[in-house]
């Protein structure tokens, strides 16, 4: 018998074990200090597969340890994250699902599956649309439903070859200041990001305990934060950390945001202005970065494209009914298969009427498109279109059919970055 827990404050310290031998089994045995673990382990809810107990059942379908004399050590542990992202001018509930992990001595017994179906339960009765996570392999979490929602670039250069944009703030006279925060400052840069992350379809809507745990705060080194001013308004701000020893020293930029093209080229001049202290710069940036249009030597930039975060839908009928869709009429049935949850599998049908969505499953109904869950959340989040999920085979319906998607769920720019 196994059961899906949340893992009680006294087994901290085995959840702790188990994601550290996970993900940092280099360290060795690692020792955990209470006093020392990160402010950001009270954010999210830690959750376990445990064998051989009948807990109590709380709130969502998760069991309850605290009543249990002595509980067993979980065989499989995960941390979830009560999330908000913007979904096609809207926004969704929308999980994070962090640390999975399990111990060597219970591998290959299942406890993965059980607890990747559990969190959708538990995401289903909480009333989720979408789980998004970071995996550690793609084809681990493909063959569960996720899939990926977007790239993301690494742009490394020296810093001497963003000196051009010195000239050009220079030259329009709307350098700006900066000046350091802190995370009590929190506030100055949400505006900012506001007005960024509108830009990009599931970007987290930040509060304040994920300013202060997450982007003022880093697993190892906490970052350098600054904000940009123009007129005493902020126009962009960066994080950044400084890593290695003189001669080979790097400045590595997780975070550049800003609201217009002279703000963009100020941030880059201040990380110019780190020439005399660094050897490189490496900035994250999404693919539709103006780096492309507006850096005059592209030979200069070493441009890498990664992989970055996965999403999948959590309850088909849900989450196409939450949806917002363009004002036309249209009528479409969906077959779906789910390899892990049994409520997605099936025939589903969908009917819009001028932007609002109703889906209900149709079991009855001769389907006329044919998809798996995976395909069906890039098509809903926008990060692939209609026609490539077609020429790729994960999509089949006539050429009416392909057309009516096309039409209720045209690509949007998808850019996630947070780490969780």
């Amino acid at each position: 018998m196994s059961s899906y827990c949340a893992v009680p404050d006294s087994q901290r310290e085995r959840f702790y074990e188990h994601t550290s031998y996970a993900f940092a089994p280099e360290r060795g045995i690692p020792e955990y200090d209470p006093e020392e673990e990160s402010s950001r382990a009270d954010i999210g809810s830690r959750r376990g597969i445990y064998h051989g107990v009948d807990p109590n059942t709380g709130e969502g379908g998760v069991g309850r340890l605290e009543d249990v004399d002595d509980p067993p050590d979980p065989r499989a542990v995960c941390c979830h994250y009560w999330l908000e992202t913007r979904i096609r001018g809207s926004t969704h509930s929308t999980p994070g699902l962090s640390a999975v992990a399990t111990p060597p001595e219970h591998r290959r017994e299942g406890n993965v599956r059980r607890l990747l179906a559990a969190s959708l339960a538990e995401y289903r009765d909480r009333g989720a649309t979408f789980s998004i996570l970071w995996p550690f392999r793609y084809r681990f979490y493909n063959r569960y439903g996720w899939d990926t929602t977007n790239h993301y670039l690494r742009v490394t250069c020296d810093p001497a070859d963003l000196g051009f944009a010195r000239d050009a703030i220079d030259g329009d006279g709307q350098r700006g200041e900066f000046r350091s925060l802190e995370a009590d400052d929190w506030t100055v840069l949400d505006q900012v990001h506001e007005r960024w992350a509108s830009r990009y379809d599931l970007s987290i809507v930040r509060d304040e305990p994920w300013w202060r745990h997450f982007v003022f705060e880093r697993w190892t080194t906490d970052p350098f934060v600054y904000v940009l001013e123009r007129e005493g308004e902020a126009v962009g701000y960066i994080v950044y950390t400084i890593d290695g020893e003189r001669g080979d020293r790097k400045m590595a930029v997780s975070e550049l945001a800003f609201v217009d093209r002279p703000a963009f080229f100020a941030l880059l001049a201040f990380c110019a202005d780190h020439d005399s202290q660094v050897d490189e710069v490496q900035i994250r940036q999404p693919t539709d970065t103006l780096f492309d249009d507006l850096h005059p030597s592209q030979h200069a930039l070493e441009v890498e494209r990664n992989t970055g975060p996965m999403a999948r839908i959590v309850d088909v009928e849900r989450t196409l009914s939450a949806l917002d869709y363009p004002a036309i009429e249209e009528t479409v049935s969906l077959a779906v298969t789910d390899p892990l949850v049994d409520w997605n599998d099936g025939t589903f049908g969908l009917e819009v009427d001028h932007g609002t969505g109703v889906c209900a499953r149709a079991d009855d109904h001769r389907s006329t498109a044919t998809l798996d869950v995976s395909a069906l959340s890039q098509l809903a989040v926008g990060a692939r279109s209609v026609s490539a999920l077609e020429r790729a085979g994960r999509l089949s319906a006539s050429d009416d059919v392909l057309d009516s998607l096309d039409r209720l769920f045209p690509r949007r720019t998808v850019f996630l970055d947070d780490g969780f």
